[in-house]
C-alpha cells in the first residue's frame, strides 16, 4: 500500500465510533477504494531499559500484519487539529529475526497490542477502520489537515470528538480505571470486556453523549 507521508511525516486524526459498519457503508456510498481488507495486526512496542523513548514521546514498533514492518515515530505535534510526526517505516522481512535484532541492540519489549484493520482510500486520504479490544475507531491519514477534515465531514464524523492520544495511551487510561495490565492490549487479555467511552475519556464521533 502506497504511503501518504510527506518528507517522512505522518499526518492523521483518530475518532472513536459506536458503529464501524455504518462508517464503512458510508465509505462505499462515496466510492472509496478498498486498499487492504480487514486483517489482524500484532504490534510489539520496544523501549530502552530506562524508558527514555517513551519519556521523549518517541515510538519504536515492530508490526506483524501479513509482513513484518519496523517503525520509528518521533514526538507528535498538533497542526490545525491533526497529529503530525516523523515516521520512518520499512519491511523487516522475518518478524522473529527483527525482534531478536532489536533485543540484541538492547531494546526491551514493553507492550503488545492487537487490532483488526481495514484500509480504504477516499479523496487522496487513507481511512483505516480499526477494531481494538476496547472499542472501534476510525483513523484518517492524509497530506494535510484540510483534506483530512473534509473526509471526516463527508463520513459524518464530529471533528470536535477527534482524539490526540495513541491507542496505547488510551489503554493506559482504561488501566487506571480497572485492574488491567498496561503491557497487554490483546483480545485474550481483555476477554470481551467492552468499556464505555467514559472509561476511555472519549466521545463517539458518530453520535452519542459527550463525556
Amino acid at each position: 500500500m502506497e504511503r501518504l507521508d510527506v518528507n517522512d511525516q505522518e499526518i492523521e486524526v483518530k475518532f472513536y465510533v459506536n458503529d464501524l459498519a455504518r462508517v464503512e457503508a458510508r465509505l462505499l456510498e462515496l466510492g472509496a477504494t478498498l486498499l487492504e481488507p480487514r486483517g489482524h495486526e500484532s504490534n510489539l512496542r520496544f523501549d530502552r531499559p530506562d524508558g527514555s523513548l517513551r519519556a521523549e514521546r518517541r515510538v519504536l514498533r515492530l508490526r506483524q500484519a501479513g509482513e513484518a514492518r519496523l517503525t520509528y515515530k518521533g514526538p507528535a505535534e498538533d497542526r490545525d487539529g491533526v497529529q503530525a510526526r516523523t515516521e520512518i517505516e520499512f519491511t523487516a522481512g522475518d518478524f522473529e529475526s527483527a525482534r531478536k535484532f532489536l533485543e540484541a541492540l538492547g531494546y526491551v519489549q514493553v507492550a503488545v497490542y492487537e487490532k483488526f484493520r481495514a484500509t480504504y482510500e477516499l479523496d487522496a486520504t487513507h481511512v483505516m477502520l480499526d477494531e481494538l479490544p476496547y472499542g472501534t475507531f476510525v483513523e484518517i491519514e492524509g497530506r494535510g489537515a484540510e483534506s483530512i477534515r473534509e473526509v471526516a465531514t463527508r463520513l459524518g464524523l464530529d471533528w470536535e470528538a477527534s482524539i490526540p492520544a495513541s491507542y496505547l495511551a488510551l489503554f493506559e487510561r482504561l488501566c487506571a480505571e480497572r485492574a488491567l495490565d498496561p503491557s497487554q492490549l490483546t483480545f485474550a487479555a481483555l476477554n470481551d470486556f467492552s468499556p464505555s467511552p467514559d472509561l476511555l475519556h472519549v466521545q463517539p464521533a458518530d453520535g452519542g453523549g459527550r463525556v
